[in-house]
């Protein structure tokens, strides 16, 4: 998880990302962040993550964020 959480600090290194569980519901990540997060952790992970994954609740959180990563790296 910490390799997210660098990859999250690199586009807003002022949020706290361990606790901030609304990053898209108080419009902290737009949709050119979610551009890029999907871009480093196909990267990062190798992992794709497909368009039906691409909602809010996928991407409110670090901590949902890593288990989207997780499910997507078991299948």
């Amino acid at each position: 998880m910490e390799d997210l959480i660098e990859i999250l600090k690199d586009l807003h290194a002022d949020v706290d990302y361990d606790t901030c569980e609304t990053l898209i519901d108080d419009k902290i990540l737009d949709s050119f962040d979610i551009v890029s997060i999907v871009s480093e952790v196909d990267d990062k992970f190798d992992v794709a993550i497909p368009a039906k994954e691409l909602i809010p609740e996928n991407f409110n959180s670090a901590k949902a964020l890593w288990a989207l990563i997780e499910r997507l790296m078991e299948d």
